[in-house]
């Protein structure tokens, strides 16, 4: 049976492009189908191709969802093949791509692994998010890395109640709370204060976004918590976004839930993954050179 993989490209990048030809050279000369959606494969060039329209049908059937760019193209890739189940290998292309499996210089080493079936798949917690006002339901979504309700007037501060389990926690003036998975707490979490959560460990985190308050502390709680936000009216209106992709308005007197998602993503990893304590040192430039190679006392 003839292995199929779809490519997804950041194709905006000239050296994602030249990648993408390589990866498919390569791929092809080892008999592998490769997938393509028609927009990039016109875009980057590529003919000899499977070519879809959509995505989701692309994804459909194929062993993996190989992706080259960086964490926003890998979010995308995750919105076309999370219902078919196909795992993701993220090339990091971009610039920080903390999902991303491998580094462009590991390019070739990394197509490899993929031809000799060299990799395991991890599911990676998502949550599944709900917005009603009224009783009336405004929209559900779902986030890899996290959902957030941000004020949507820049001259007003966003007033909102959280609550876990049912129980009201907090009231915060601010700029938003941000509803996070552990895989999403090097993102947008981080960038507001909140703790980096290795990505296997099972929880959700709720962080506020520059809150007026004497207790807005980040919290991390269990991955069977509920955490709700309420959108007083004496404060701004609100935009629900999730994973900064999908976004839903909210009215005063909006209530988002979020919880643990019914559907994880999976992600490959090669038989000889970075770890994830090298992946801060790499990203976040940390000076570690002279403990390298040091024993534990």
């Amino acid at each position: 049976m003839t292995r199929a993989v779809l490519l997804l490209a950041h194709t905006g990048r000239a050296k994602t492009a030249e990648a993408a030809r390589a990866v498919v050279m390569r791929l092809q000369d080892a008999g592998v189908e490769v997938r393509l959606l028609a927009e990039e494969a016109d875009a980057i060039g590529l003919t000899g191709v499977t070519v879809y329209a959509s995505g989701t049908e692309a994804a459909a059937g194929s062993e993996l969802v190989l992706v080259l760019g960086g964490d926003g193209t890998i979010l995308r890739a995750a919105e076309l093949s999370r219902d078919c189940g196909v795992p993701l290998l993220g090339i990091n292309l971009g610039r920080v791509g903390f999902l991303a499996e491998a580094e462009s210089s590991d390019l070739e080493g990394t197509v490899e692994h993929v031809l000799a079936r060299d990799y395991h798949v991890e599911e990676r917690l998502t949550v599944d998010v709900t917005a009603t006002c009224d009783g009336r339901l405004l929209g559900t979504g779902w986030a890899l890395n996290e959902a957030s309700v941000e004020k949507g007037a820049r001259e007003r501060m966003l007033e909102v109640v959280v609550e876990v389990d049912g129980r009201p926690l907090s009231r915060w003036g601010c700029d938003g709370v941000v509803a996070a998975t552990p895989t999403g707490s090097t993102a947008y979490a981080f960038s507001a204060g909140g703790p980096v959560v290795w990505p296997m460990v099972e929880a959700l985190l709720v962080v506020p976004i520059s809150a007026h308050a004497l207790f807005a502390r980040s919290m991390v709680v269990a991955p069977t918590s509920v955490v709700a936000m309420e959108v007083l009216p004496s404060g701004a209106e609100a935009v629900l976004a999730c994973d900064g992709r999908r976004t839903i308005e909210l009215p005063h007197g909006s209530r988002v839930e979020v919880r643990r998602g019914s559907v994880p993503v999976p992600l490959a990893r090669t038989s000889h993954p970075r770890t994830f304590t090298d992946t801060l040192v790499d990203k976040f430039d940390l000076d570690v050179d002279g403990w390298r190679g040091r024993s534990p006392r």
